[in-house]
């Protein structure tokens, strides 16, 4: 087993494209994977800064991998093994350069993220996460070390449920701020819908756009994600509020962030359209299309308002562990500190603390 793996990490450092075969040497990630998701590039900003200096959290030594000793695998060392929500990619890339100074073309290949669902099941079974790897240094990382680090949205009743199961408790820190927004195509007249009309049209009592505001005739295309994704998630606990969301028909659940960002802001039937995501994702991660997003009750979702909370779906994004691991508690303690908060904002996240 152990040869067999070395000869799939191989093969990772060769094409140096993890996803290419993830779903074959790991079921949990699969084809698809946080990336698919991302159409904006994520290279670092021109005004990028280093925080870190004598980092405590560093990668430990390597050995030649069996059967290929031109190639070497490293320990984590004192550094976690994180997986996360496709919205934490750029984050998760933001760690790696300040702690480990990995360079950008080997990011993708380090911050391999499985997406929500897949990465809490990493977490809560403590599986690992065997693709990744550093390109230009002929090196992976133990794939047998279980992820013990998540960054991303909130957990799912049925997370917590798996967890309980399972005997974890989960810890979960928050570290940022983001705002759940509803979006339209930028054709669409509407600008601002309320709570309960939110709620009416996720129940199927508000059906056409013309009953708030928007154009005669026209039915409400109500886009939706599948259970357990982070998106959906919120929308249950967020917005929904123990209220149970119409049976959406499966032309209008969207497996990806991706896909939804892309029906909505579709030339011919998008103006019909409404979706749900996070500000971060929709403003910098990908791009499909015309979109406008939404104020809610006649609020924006500005980093004031998010703050302040008078933004009705203001979410945080959570560093979560599970209680007991002392090297994921210090890392989630660094993150929360002061310099850390100064790499959540640097990498374009609205920190809980408030720094430049």
């Amino acid at each position: 087993m152990k040869r067999f793996v070395g000869m799939v990490l191989a093969m990772v450092l060769l094409l140096t494209a993890a996803c290419a075969w993830a779903e074959a040497a790991d079921p949990v990630q699969g084809a698809s994977g946080s990336w698919a998701q991302i159409n904006q590039s994520m290279a670092r900003p021109e005004n990028w800064q280093r925080y870190v200096e004598n980092s405590l959290f560093t990668l430990g030594a390597g050995v030649p991998m069996e059967g290929y000793p031109e190639y070497t695998v490293l320990d984590w060392g004192t550094y976690p093994s994180i997986d996360g929500s496709t919205v934490c990619v750029p984050l998760g890339m933001e760690l790696a350069r300040q702690h480990l100074d990995i360079a950008e073309e080997d990011l993708q290949g380090f911050v391999p993220f499985s997406t929500t669902h897949n990465a809490y099941l990493r977490l809560i079974g403590q599986q690992p996460n065997p693709t990744v790897s550093i390109a230009s240094r002929n090196a992976v990382l133990d794939p047998e070390k279980p992820v013990n680090l998540f960054l991303g949205t909130e957990p799912s009743d049925e997370e917590l449920q798996i967890a309980a199961d399972a005997g974890v408790e989960l810890v979960k820190v928050p570290f940022c701020y983001d705002a759940f927004v509803f979006l339209v195509n930028g054709a669409n007249p509407v600008e601002n819908l309320t709570v309960e009309q939110i709620q009416k049209i996720y129940t199927g009592s508000l059906i056409r756009w013309d009953q708030v505001g928007g154009a005669k005739g026209e039915l409400i295309r109500a886009y939706q994600r599948p259970a357990n994704s982070g998106s959906q998630t919120a929308m249950e606990n967020l917005v929904m509020k123990g209220v149970a969301l119409s049976g959406a028909e499966p032309a209008y659940i969207t497996d990806g962030m991706s896909e939804l960002i892309a029906a909505v802001g579709d030339y011919v039937n998008g103006p019909q359209s409404l979706g749900y995501s996070y500000l971060y994702y929709v403003e910098g991660m990908y791009k499909s299309g015309e979109i406008k997003v939404l104020a809610v009750d006649g609020i924006a979702p500005t980093e004031d308002n998010l703050r302040s909370g008078a933004y009705p779906f203001t979410t945080c994004y959570y560093a979560v562990y599970r209680k007991g691991d002392t090297d994921a508690e210090a890392f989630t303690a660094w993150l929360t500190g002061e310099i850390g908060q100064k790499c959540v904002r640097q990498a374009g996240y609205i920190p809980v603390m408030d720094v430049e």
